[in-house]
């Protein structure tokens, strides 16, 4: 039987990697490159489209490389106590803004980009693939993967909300805003990914295959529950990456920048954390809700039908700041479906982890923790990467002044850029949470 402890641990590595570095990757990227650093819109969306290509290879790579790690620490601790630190380090440098012109901002953020998600890859693999080592009681699975998000909507509720304070508490100009949010939260997401390393303990053996192959990649072909899975993990990840990335530009020009009601500043990041809240209490409730409906694939079909419902409503609110409770309460309701799914998403891995052992006799834990790390990179990316094509079509133009080096903002067509930019919030992510609907009814595995 784990501890509170070992699962507060747990919680830990994606309280520091989803509640810290891509909750602000997802939510002020697109708009940090394209206001602030001073990207264009084309390279902006390239920069996200070549990561995932990247991640293409890398992602199942670690998976495998993880899958065959034998130490003293275990399989997959050692990744997260020795990558910790290079892991905040990377992603404090991907927030700064250097003074190096334009081809040399436009090396240094593809560089640094490219290398984030490669520690990314490398520290998060290995944690999705520690619950398949940690127990082997569904139950209990179910409790980590619900711990998981706990910690990881409370940091992103955390880290949201503090967002503008800092911003604010810094002063101008934005570029020392975002280097000073990176190296704290840089430093907050080191140390919360070793304290997970260190407290958390592999209970299991993983029936490890003699030598290398490529087998288990072929396998992956032939196992129907993880091709479902996956999907469902992409569309998930699309349904909150267009949310997440759109945000920003959201506030700034459909809602004219950050509202302030009774003291309380409402930009795009607080106007997110209404969300988190609701997902963290949520995602507690997420195995007491499953086991209620009866199933984990019946619970996953309440919460996305709840999504897209929801997403649908909020195309129909006036784009008007004098609405903002009400866009408030429809993001609340939309993140009770997110909440409610979000666990059962990683405990499902977990059943398709120990499928693919029993079918293939050999475990490629790893390798399929490292499809779901893969979906929500893909996901959350190339919706960013979306976001600001479909910006570009309807008229948004950034880039960088080749002789003061500022960056410069052009809108072409005004009200096609507040149309794109409310349906990329709520029109988009309606699509995806149906198909994820109907990617879990046709979920073979009937846990």
């Amino acid at each position: 039987m784990a501890s509170l402890k070992e699962k507060i641990g747990y919680a830990l590595g994606d309280a520091a990697a989803g509640g810290i570095t891509w909750k602000i990757m997802s939510i002020a990227f697109p708009l940090f490159f394209t206001n602030i650093f001073g990207l264009t819109v084309a390279d902006t969306a390239t920069l996200m489209l070549i990561a995932r290509l990247f991640d293409v290879v890398t992602d199942p790579l670690m998976g495998s490389i993880a899958d065959r790690t034998q130490s003293r620490w275990g399989t997959y601790r050692p990744w997260l106590i020795f990558g910790a630190i290079p892991f905040g380090l990377v992603f404090a440098c991907l927030l700064h803004t250097p003074e190096l012109g334009i081809v040399g901002k436009r090396i240094w953020a593809y560089s640094f980009y490219l290398l984030m998600m490669a520690m990314y890859t490398m520290v998060n693999v290995p944690y999705g693939s520690l619950l398949g080592v940690m127990t082997d009681d569904d139950n209990e699975k179910n409790q980590f993967s619900s711990f998981r998000m706990v910690g990881a909507y409370a940091m992103g509720f955390i880290t949201l909300l503090a967002f503008p304070y800092i911003q604010q508490m810094v002063g101008q100009p934005e570029t020392k805003q975002h280097t000073v949010i990176g190296i704290c939260f840089g430093a907050l997401a080191a140390l919360m990914t070793l304290a997970c390393g260190l407290l958390t303990k592999e209970r299991l053996k993983p029936v490890r295959a003699e030598k290398f192959s490529f087998r288990p990649f072929a396998d992956l072909f032939r196992n129907k529950p993880w091709i479902h899975l996956t999907l469902v993990g992409i569309c998930s990840n699309f349904f909150n990456g267009f949310r997440y990335a759109v945000a920003g530009y959201m506030f700034s020009y459909c809602l004219g920048g950050p509202i302030t009601v009774s003291g309380l500043i409402i930009n795009y990041t607080v106007f997110m954390t209404f969300g988190e809240v609701t997902c963290m209490i949520f995602g507690g409730l997420s195995p007491a809700f499953t086991k209620k409906v009866g199933s984990k694939k019946s619970a996953f079909m309440w919460a996305a039908a709840i999504c897209a419902i929801t997403s649908v409503a909020f195309f129909f609110i006036p784009m008007d700041p004098a609405y903002i409770w009400l866009m408030v309460a429809t993001v609340v309701l939309t993140s009770v479906g997110i909440g409610l799914y979000s666990p059962l998403l990683w405990s499902m891995y977990a059943d398709v982890a120990d499928y693919a052992t029993e079918k293939n006799g050999t475990s490629s834990t790893g390798l399929i923790f490292s499809s779901g790390t893969m979906a929500q990179k893909f996901g959350s990316a190339i919706s960013g990467a979306l976001v600001a094509t479909f910006l570009g079509v309807a008229g948004f133009i950034s880039g960088t002044d080749a002789m003061t080096g500022e960056t410069v903002i052009t809108i072409l067509d005004e009200e096609s850029v507040r149309n794109m930019i409310w349906a990329l919030f709520s029109l988009f992510p309606a699509l995806f949470a149906a198909l994820m609907l109907l990617l879990v009814h046709l979920y073979p595995i009937q846990k």
